[in-house]
């Protein structure tokens, strides 16, 4: 009996012990720190569980793990931005904004492997895909795509390609296009443009784009695009929102099927995905930057 008592009694404290315990002490944090004074747009997750973050003000480059939400910096800027980020696994391909670049860095070094001047007058290059054979880059303040052709094994190009865009798409005043996807069946390139909402089907050889029918609705201050299968997840940064949007499998036409949102957001800008959760920047773009000023990123169920 006295053996049965000290059993019970034992398995109750145990109960208290782990139902005393924070969420993020037994799982992977679902809020952690970037650096005062970082302002971060670009997220990009792997090999394993490891994020990295490009810096607008800086250009520097933070990797953080997911498991603790502890990092550093591992590779330093050019004091340009980096914005748009994208890896292979080996290394990281970074939009640089208005430094009008691309550079290539090497994640087991940090350093920059190549660096490519896509534009010489006004330029926003925003953010960047990998496809099988190449990398393409937005550019937020000229109507192109700019092409880094990938060869054998990967092998970087001499120089980047410039492609006009044609067709549906028409740029105005504000930040035209910016995130960028494959479609759901690798055959053209998936564009949303942030100041009218709409989103393209760009074909990446000739440049035309063609609009996508979303049923009415906008992807109004659109940022980063994940694809994930047919489903499309598009930031909507100043709306702090995350579009789902289910679509076809030519990525002609879609329908948001859901929208997240997050009492963490402040203005996320970026979205990559790990496991089930999706992790977002919060850039901040609401609060004047000083360099204590606090930022942080989010993890939400998908």
């Amino acid at each position: 009996m006295r053996s049965a008592i000290l059993k019970t009694a034992l398995s109750a404290l145990a109960v208290v012990l782990v139902g005393s315990v924070p969420a993020q002490a037994t799982g992977k944090p679902s809020t952690f720190d970037l650096p005062d004074g970082f302002q971060p747009e670009g997220i990009a997750i792997g090999p394993g569980p490891y994020a990295y973050f490009g810096s607008r003000a800086t250009g520097d480059i933070y990797r953080a793990s997911l498991r603790t939400g502890k990092g550093s910096v591992v590779s330093k800027g050019p004091g340009t931005p980096s914005l748009g980020l994208e890896t292979d696994g080996r290394r990281l391909f970074v939009a640089g904004g208005t430094g009008g670049d691309a550079r290539v860095i090497d994640l087991r070094t940090g350093k920059v492997i190549k660096s490519y001047k896509l534009a010489t007058g006004e330029s926003f290059v925003n953010d960047v895909i990998l496809t099988r054979g190449a990398a393409y880059f937005t550019d937020s303040t000229n109507p192109v795509l700019y092409k880094l052709k990938l060869g054998r094994g990967g092998a970087l190009p001499a120089k980047a390609v410039t492609i006009p865009l044609k067709g549906d798409i028409e740029y105005g005043s504000g930040i035209n296009a910016n995130g960028i996807a494959p479609s759901p069946d690798r055959r053209s390139l998936l564009v949303v443009q942030s100041n009218t909402g709409k989103l393209f089907e760009a074909d990446p050889s000739s440049g035309a784009t063609t609009e996508v029918d979303l049923g009415g609705e906008a992807l109004t201050n659109g940022d980063g695009l994940l694809l994930s299968g047919r489903t499309l997840y598009a930031v909507l940064n100043r709306d702090n929102t995350v579009a789902a949007v289910g679509l076809a499998r030519d990525g002609s036409s879609g329908k948001i099927v859901k929208r997240l949102t997050d009492p963490r957001f402040d203005v996320p800008t970026t979205v990559a995905a790990y496991g089930h959760r999706l992790y977002l920047p919060n850039a901040r773009f609401t609060t004047t930057p000083t360099p204590e000023t606090p930022y942080t990123v989010v993890a939400v169920k998908r």
